[in-house]
């Protein structure tokens, strides 16, 4: 339902953008930054998390250019991530980057990115397509930034990134070899096959493994 409201919230946007100018001078009632800004804040003091981000896309659709918009945008990113809501934390950090994102700036935003995409894993530990983007999107940043002070921090996110991909890759041989589909067996023993984890002495726990690495 998340990534729904996601992709709905994305192309309202979109949408609401391209019809901002032309409401400008038509639509009288159109309410001030500041009203949908409190809006926002009220809605979010209340857990109202949802109508936080209707009163979003009111003030970004209506104030394009309001100094507003970075304030509401970074409150919303604290908000849903408290809310472990990450993908939609994700969504405006990468609002924020379009809008604000500066030189001295950018390298703490992707860096945000990256641990709200491995904090997602708490309870989507079984979306494998995140699972590959967040591994990519982490080697990418530390090829971009080798000298970045939150590199520490990714490496140790990466590596249980890894952790958690190997053993997804383990139940899924398991699976296909009660399916009967050889195929799809060789394709992921490969993929443990020349893994770097292969020979790690790793002990799973009976709760999922996902989940223990993820949490």
């Amino acid at each position: 339902m998340k990534l729904v409201k996601i992709t709905f919230l994305f192309g309202l946007l979109i949408f609401l953008f391209g019809c901002a100018s032309k409401n400008k001078n038509t639509n009288k009632h159109i309410r001030s930054a500041q009203y949908w800004y409190n809006s926002i804040i009220k809605e979010i003091r209340l857990g109202n998390l949802d109508k936080a981000d209707e009163e979003y896309i009111s003030l970004s659709s209506e104030h394009v250019a309001s100094p507003l918009l970075k304030e509401a945008l970074l409150i919303l990113i604290t908000a849903h991530s408290e809310n472990e809501e990450h993908r939609l934390a994700e969504f405006y950090i990468d609002e924020y980057i379009k809008r604000y994102a500066t030189s001295k700036n950018i390298e703490y935003l992707k860096f945000l990115k990256i641990k709200s995409k491995f904090e997602a894993f708490k309870y989507q530990n079984r979306d494998q397509a995140l699972l590959i983007s967040s591994i990519a999107y982490a080697n990418k940043y530390l090829k971009k930034y080798p000298n970045s002070l939150y590199n520490p921090i990714v490496h140790t996110m990466l590596t249980r990134l890894y952790l958690g991909e190997y053993a997804l890759n383990q139940e899924i041989v398991k699976l296909y070899k009660r399916t009967n589909k050889v195929n799809g067996v060789k394709v992921y023993q490969k993929k443990l096959d020349d893994s770097w984890l292969k020979n790690t002495d790793m002990i799973l726990p009976k709760k999922s493994f996902l989940r223990s690495i993820f949490e």
